[in-house]
Formats: structure tokens, C-alpha cells, sequence
């Protein structure tokens, strides 16, 4: 075994240390720093020296300590043990360092991403004597009861398959060996590694037509994402990027949930950490984590760290992706990561840009988003995944003209605006409807299973919207003058933008039932509320007062409508009837 290259520490600035007698070396490589074994990563090479960022504290290190190169790049363990597993952003299981070293965990701690002693039932799917190629699925470990983990033949590599066998493994046990084309034997474990910063590769990029249905009606109705997609949420401090981040996790229509806690508060993750565990994924009835892994890195663990946290949890629901399977990775937030990468280039002394972000910003922030998408995953049998990515963004103050913000905006294809103003009045989620866009709406249609119902929903979206753009622009009328002087037809513009805001956009992340809404049940409410307001317009032409259908018994049922279980939804087109006999009565008492 060689000798690995090593160098000397010349100079220490917070997180970045920088060492010479680096010939050789390559960027992006893992380093050993120091007699505390701290782990740091080369981020700039000049003739020897190399800078590197390190991902523990530096406290104590100083000139003159070793810098010793693995020749590695950063890389993650992906096999087993995965799903229900909580890391630090460079992988490391916290449960198992909690075990070994306590509350506090020491610096320089070496803990491998997987378990090494668990034993896994390996199943194989293939025959020994097959030809196979990188990303050929040749067996499978039922690694919860929720996610059937399927074996693939790592990147690289690629052969006849001399022999394989089912039975019991650790992930760094042999379960079979490809000969190579050159002859080369290669062992097969049910573990094998990537570099985070590389894209895992595919077959053939698709087009993400499916909508990724999360549950929440100003998304799912408004709003949508796709399977495969990109959306951003920015918001001012306080007005619940956490809680739209939870509620996706917890009710995304996905196989697996990959959450990032990048630079968030500590006790924001121990929320994640403590309902996780207790929440049912509501199509199995299983605990969620039995389908989700977390990644922890809090505002008080080591900046540099935050940038590798993002890597890793993108390279994990690649990993997925490519079984399959259709993926969310929820990034809270991005800001925390941008702010990161300005700190090291602060050290670095390079040349700032705009608020002293990197020039390099936009690209980092395109090239992670870009690793989102539909595929058709390499190797056989045949098969596509999709990995959608939902990044929250906070920016000082809540200002939208923020860097980090535009840089991401160029790039995602849907907006989910949070308004402080809402969040004040306790409008959750405080989504602004206005100023709010996704490019995925037109395959919102195609995500009903009746294609006239998805047809019938877009056109009430479309004028449930227009509804709510009147709104903002009679208010100002309202202002000057008083709802009174406005015509009978606004003053119900006005009245059923209300029912919309506060009876279909508003939605309860705490209750049982208004937690989650079904695409059928979005669509009977929505019908609802328009077939109030189409059957009143007809009536205010015929000469009824706008306030006597505004004092309607149906109304309170239209608000509560929300709160009727998905099982009972045959009770909303019932509210329908009784709009249509009680405005027959106010007619016929009436007498027009």
C-alpha cells in the first residue's frame, strides 16, 4: 500500500486552512487535518498549496500539524440502512455517534455512513452466466416495510456475472462477481460509493408531466409541482417556509422523502426529529421515517459543512431515484448554504460579487437544481424515477431581490411566495396567491384519473383566480369610497374572494382532516364555493339583494366543508343541492 501525500499547515482563518507540500493533489479531494484528524475537503490549488475548507471546528489547529490526503474525492456510502437513518451533513449516523461519544460529539470522529454488522436478506432477481451493465438491478433487501431496496451494478462497471447468491450479507460483504471485459474481477456488495458532487448518471432525461400531489390546496390547486420538478419558497423570518417544508414531507406524493436541514435552528430539526417518528404515512398507515432519511446540520455545527449537507442529501435521493422511485428532497434552507460558500470565499480572499455572495453563486445554486428531473434510469429492466426538489429561501428581511433569490428563481419553475402580512394574520400557508407561478399548472388536469373532471377542475381554477386578482384591485375602491357604493356583482366578487381566502386557501397544517386534501376533494370544494357564486350572480341579474344570499344557512356549511373526512366527500355535493333549493326560496319569496 502507498504512502499517502502529505503536507504542512501553514495557515489557519476560521474554516478554511491552508496547506503546502500538496503536489499532486486534486481538487476537491478529502483531507485528514491535523493531529485531531479533522475532515476537510481542497477547495483551491496553487503550485503546492492547497486551501481547504474543513467541516469541523479549527479551534487548536495551527501551523506546522500534518495535512494528509485520502486521493479521495467527498463520497457517500449508498446501500441499507439508509431509510430511517438521521446524518450530519458529511454522513456521519448522529445516533450512533450519540451512542459512542454522548450529547457533545467530539471532533475528528470517524463513524461510516452505513452499518457495518447488521445483516440484510439479500434476495437475488438475476441468474450467474447473465451480462450485465452499470445500473442493472440484480436483487433486492426489503430494507423497511415501506421501501423494497433494490441492488444495482455500481457506475463503472460492467461484465458477466460469475456468480451471485442469495442469503444474509452486511453491506460490506461479497454477494457476487462481474468479470470484466479485460478479465478484471469485480466484487459486488450490496454497498457501493459516490462522489457527492457528481451527478449520478442516467439513461435519458424526461419531460415531468405527472403532478407531485402534496396535499395542500393553494399547491396542488394553484400552484402545482411536478414529479421531477424544481420550487422555490422564499419567505421573510416567521412566515412558515418550516411548516410548508414539514407539511410536503410529511404528505408528498413520493416513495422516499430525503429532508435537509441545512443551517436551520437546532430546535427546528428536533421538531423534524420528534413528529417524524410518531406521524402515519397515509397510504400505508406505516410511521413516515420508515421512508424518509434526514440530514441535520444546525446554525450551530461548522459553516463548511453546510455546503457538503446539501450534496449529500441530492446524491441519497439520486441513489433512489435511480430504483425508480419518485423522490423529495425538501432543502431548508438554501440561504444557510449560500451564506456558507460567501464565508469561505471571504477566507479565500476571493473577489466578492453582489452582497458579498461568490460570483460563482448562480452556477452552484443552478447545478444543484439541475441534478432534480424525470429519467429513464440507466440500466435494465426498464424503469424511470424522479427526483423533485423543493428549496426554502431566507432572505434578510424577507426581500425578494436578494441574491440567493434571484439566482434561484432563474432557475426553478415554480414560486410559492410567502407574505409576512398573511403570516400576521394567521393565513397559513401564507402563500400569496398574486404574486405566486408554477410552469407544471397545464398537467394539473392530468393528475384526475376522470379526464373531464380534470378539465372541469382547470377551468375552475381559472376563475376562482380571476375572482381573487378582482379582489386586490376592488379593495382599493373599498378604501376610498366603502363596499356599499360598489355594483351588486362586485360586492359578490368581494364575497366569494373571501370564502376562497379564508374557506379554501387557508388550511390547518394541525387538524386531522384539514392537514391533507385529496385532489377529489379539492375539486368538490372548489366546486362548491364557484356554484355559490355562479347561482348568486344569476340571481343578483334577476334583482336579489347581494346581502340576503350572503345570509344563506349554507354558507356555514360551505366554510366547514374542509372538515368533512375524505370518506364522507358524497357530503360536499350535498352543500350543492342545498345552495341551489335555499336561493330558490329567497326567489320565490321574493317574487322575481
Amino acid at each position: 500500500m502507498t504512502e499517502k501525500r502529505k503536507g504542512r499547515i501553514i495557515k489557519v482563518a476560521g474554516p478554511v486552512v491552508v496547506a503546502e507540500g500538496m503536489t499532486g493533489a486534486r481538487m476537491y479531494d478529502v483531507v485528514r487535518v491535523g493531529s485531531l484528524n479533522l475532515i476537510g475537503e481542497i477547495v483551491e490549488l496553487h503550485s503546492d498549496t492547497a486551501s481547504i475548507q474543513v467541516y469541523e471546528e479549527t479551534g487548536g489547529i495551527g501551523p506546522g500539524e500534518v495535512v494528509v490526503d485520502t486521493e479521495a474525492p467527498l463520497s457517500v456510502e449508498l446501500g441499507p440502512g439508509l431509510i430511517e437513518s438521521i446524518y450530519d451533513g458529511i454522513q456521519r449516523p448522529l445516533d450512533t455517534l450519540y451512542a459512542k461519544e454522548g450529547a457533545f460529539m467530539g471532533r475528528g470522529s470517524d463513524v461510516p455512513g452505513l452499518n457495518r454488522e447488521k445483516k440484510w436478506d439479500f434476495e437475488a432477481t438475476v441468474k450467474a452466466g447473465s451480462n450485465v451493465a452499470h445500473g442493472d438491478i440484480v436483487g433486492q433487501v426489503q430494507e423497511t416495510t415501506l421501501l423494497l431496496h433494490k441492488i444495482m451494478i455500481p457506475p463503472g462497471v460492467s461484465g458477466i456475472l460469475k456468480e451471485i447468491k442469495s442469503g444474509q450479507y452486511t453491506v460490506t460483504d461479497t454477494i457476487g462477481i462481474v468479470e470484466t471485459d479485460g478479465g478484471e474481477k469485480h466484487e459486488l456488495k450490496l454497498m457501493q460509493k459516490w462522489p457527492v458532487r457528481e451527478p449520478r448518471p442516467v439513461s435519458r432525461r424526461l419531460a415531468p408531466k405527472d403532478v407531485l400531489v402534496t396535499g395542500q390546496r393553494i399547491i396542488d390547486s394553484f400552484f402545482p409541482i411536478s414529479k421531477g420538478g424544481t420550487a422555490c419558497v422564499p419567505g421573510p423570518f416567521g412566515s412558515g417556509k418550516t411548516v410548508v417544508q414539514h407539511q410536503l414531507a410529511k404528505w408528498v406524493d413520493a416513495d422516499i422523502v430525503v429532508y435537509v436541514g441545512c443551517g436551520e435552528r437546532g430546535n427546528e430539526m428536533t421538531d423534524v426529529l420528534t413528529e417524524f417518528p410518531e406521524l402515519k404515512d397515509p397510504r400505508s398507515g406505516e410511521p413516515l421515517m420508515k421512508r424518509s432519511v434526514l440530514i441535520a446540520n444546525t446554525s450551530n455545527m461548522p459553516v463548511a459543512a453546510r455546503e457538503a449537507s446539501v450534496y449529500t442529501g441530492i446524491t441519497l435521493a439520486e441513489y433512489f431515484r435511480d430504483m425508480g422511485y419518485t423522490v423529495a428532497l425538501m432543502a431548508d434552507s438554501t440561504s444557510r448554504w449560500a451564506e456558507a460558500m460567501r464565508e469561505i470565499s471571504t477566507r479565500l480572499e476571493e473577489m466578492p460579487a453582489e452582497e458579498g455572495y461568490p460570483a460563482y453563486l448562480g452556477a452552484r445554486i443552478a447545478s444543484f437544481y439541475e441534478r432534480s428531473g424525470k429519467v429513464e434510469c440507466a440500466g435494465s429492466p426498464k424503469r424511470e424515477g424522479a427526483l423533485s426538489v423543493i428549496g426554502a429561501v431566507s432572505p434578510p428581511g424577507g426581500d425578494l431581490s436578494d441574491p440567493v433569490v434571484q439566482a434561484t428563481l432563474h432557475v426553478v419553475k415554480v414560486f410559492w411566495s410567502l407574505q409576512a402580512k398573511l403570516a400576521y394574520q394567521r393565513h397559513f400557508p401564507a402563500i400569496d396567491w398574486l404574486t405566486s407561478y408554477s410552469f407544471y399548472k397545464e398537467y394539473l388536469k392530468d393528475g384526475f384519473s376522470d379526464k373531464e373532471l380534470g378539465l372541469e377542475m382547470d377551468k375552475l381554477t381559472v376563475q376562482a383566480m380571476s375572482i381573487l386578482e378582482e379582489e386586490s384591485q376592488l379593495k382599493e375602491i373599498v378604501r376610498l369610497v366603502g363596499a356599499e357604493a360598489l355594483s351588486p356583482k362586485d360586492r359578490l366578487s368581494l364575497e366569494t374572494a373571501r370564502t376562497l381566502r379564508e374557506d379554501y386557501l387557508h388550511q390547518n397544517a394541525f387538524h386531522a382532516v384539514d392537514t391533507y386534501t385529496s385532489l377529489e376533494k379539492q375539486y368538490q370544494m372548489l366546486k362548491t364555493i364557484m356554484h355559490y357564486y355562479n347561482q348568486s350572480l344569476a340571481a343578483i341579474t334577476r334583482g336579489i339583494e347581494p346581502e340576503e344570499l350572503f345570509k344563506l344557512e349554507v354558507r356555514e356549511q360551505i366554510a366547514r366543508a374542509k372538515y368533512i373526512p375524505a370518506d364522507q366527500i358524497e357530503k360536499i355535493s350535498q352543500i350543492r343541492e342545498m345552495i341551489d333549493s335555499q336561493i330558490k326560496d329567497i326567489v320565490q319569496k321574493v317574487g322575481v
